[in-house]
C-alpha cells in the first residue's frame, strides 16, 4: 500500500510539472498557441503571395499570440496598406503591427 501511495504521489508530481511546463506566460507561448500562430503566419503569407499587387514585395510575417507583425519592404504606401488589409482579413488575426518600409 505504501508503494502504491508513493507511485501515485510521484505520478501526480510528474503531471504537475508537465502541465506547468507547457503553460503560457506573457512572453512565452504554450504549445497550442505556437501551433495556432504558425497556422496564422502561413495563412497570412499565402494571402499576401496570392495578391497580385504584393507578389514582388519583400514582406516578412511573424505571429505571437495572434498579433501579426509585418516587416520588410514595399514599393508604395498603397501596397503597404494593401498588405495590412490582406493580413487583417485572415482568420485568427487579433491585431497587426506594421513595421514595413518603403523602398
Amino acid at each position: 500500500m505504501k508503494q502504491l501511495k508513493r507511485i501515485s504521489v510521484f505520478f501526480a508530481a510528474v503531471m504537475l510539472v508537465t502541465v506547468l511546463g507547457c503553460a503560457t506566460t506573457a512572453k512565452q507561448e504554450g504549445m497550442g498557441e505556437y501551433v495556432d500562430d504558425s497556422v496564422i503566419t502561413t495563412k497570412v503569407k499565402t494571402a499576401i503571395f496570392n495578391d497580385s499587387s504584393l507578389k514582388s514585395a519583400e514582406i516578412n510575417v511573424e505571429t505571437f499570440k495572434g498579433v501579426v507583425q509585418l516587416s520588410g519592404f514595399v514599393s508604395s504606401r498603397s501596397n503597404m496598406a494593401r498588405a495590412v488589409n490582406v493580413a487583417g482579413a485572415v482568420g485568427g488575426v487579433k491585431s497587426i503591427k506594421n513595421d514595413m518600409r518603403l523602398k
